[in-house]
Parts: structure tokens; sequence; C-alpha cells
């Protein structure tokens, strides 16, 4: 499990290095890429670094989240595909919290969305994102959190471009709330 992390972290760092504006296998391989990668990469030598780089590189081409071309001075470019821009988006919506403040402000923030049947595969991965923020289902298709989150539903909904089924709420009181207080231990 600990190498799959690594190799995820990794692979993250790859792809927002390549998102930065696309670069050059030369610029992949430079001494702040490997500052950055350092950490990850055992074995003090700069070369077996580089050719860890380069692997690790070349198997983001091979799945599709890096395309490699090459530019007028013949070098290789590595560019972010769309593939890659989504996985890239999955690895910063993953590094997301919601933040908890020292005070509540009394107010409920409220997920409620109605996605086709015939998605729902994305209506089940939504459900299981919201889960694992720590929202509370009221019903299948209504969530509750007690903090400010809109920026995470927001990145929600473009990842999964579910932006016309979902609607983030804001409200004051929940009926019968008293289960919701207790399991956010807002007492």
């Amino acid at each position: 499990m600990e190498r799959r992390q690594h190799k995820n972290k990794t692979a993250e760092v790859i792809l927002k290095i390549a998102a930065a504006g696309g670069l050059t296998t030369v610029a992949l391989l430079a001494p702040n890429a490997l500052q950055v990668l350092a950490p990850m990469i055992t074995g003090s030598r700069a070369s077996r670094r580089q050719s860890y780089i380069k692997t690790a590189a070349s198997r983001l081409v091979k799945k599709g989240l890096l395309k490699s071309t090459k530019n007028d001075q013949n070098q290789t470019v590595v560019r972010l595909t769309p593939k890659g821009e989504q996985e890239l988006e999955r690895y910063e919506l993953e590094e997301r919290k919601i933040v908890v403040p020292k005070k509540w402000d009394g107010k409920y923030r409220v997920i409620i969305f109605d996605i086709k049947e015939g998605r729902r595969t994305t209506r089940d991965e939504l459900r299981t994102w919201l889960a694992d923020l720590g929202f509370v289902r009221l019903q299948n298709s209504v969530w509750v959190h007690p903090y400010e989150c809109q920026e995470i539903v927001s990145l929600l909904k473009s990842r999964f471009k579910i932006e016309r089924d979902v609607l983030y709420l804001v409200v004051e009181s929940i009926e019968n709330d008293k289960w919701i207080k207790k399991h956010f231990e807002l007492f």
C-alpha cells in the first residue's frame, strides 16, 4: 500500500509540473524537478533519480495522462492530456478537507442532487465522496454538513460534470436536527 501511495504522489507531482504549461523532458529532469521529487526517490545518485523520473513519466504517457511529442529543437515535450487533467483534479480533490472552525456559525450546508439513472455510477461516486468528506445523509440525494464547503462542492460538480444537477444550500435550521448536532458534536 505504501508503495502505491509513493507512486501516486510521484505521478501527482509530475502531473503538476506538466500542468504548469507543458515541459521538455530536459526540464522534467532539471534540478528543481529533482528537488521536488527527491524525498520520494531512494538512492542518492542523480542518474538514478533521473531514471526514476523518466520511468514514472513514461508510465503516465502509457496510461494516457501525458502526451509526449517533439518540439522544434527535437526535444521531447510532455503535456497533460484531458485524462491527465481529470486525474490531477482527483488528486487535488483528495487533498482537500473541510475546515472545522473554532465556533460553528449555526448554519447547515445542504447538498441536494437529481442525477438521472443513466448516470448511476456518477451518482454513486458522488455519494461516496460526500460520505468520505464527512457529510451525513438525510435522504439518498440530500446530504448535510455543518461547516463551509462550497469550494469542495464546486470541485465535485466540476469533476463529475454535474453543475446543473447539484444544489448547494445554506440553511439556518433542520427539523429534528438533534441527531445531526450529536453526530458532529455541535452541542
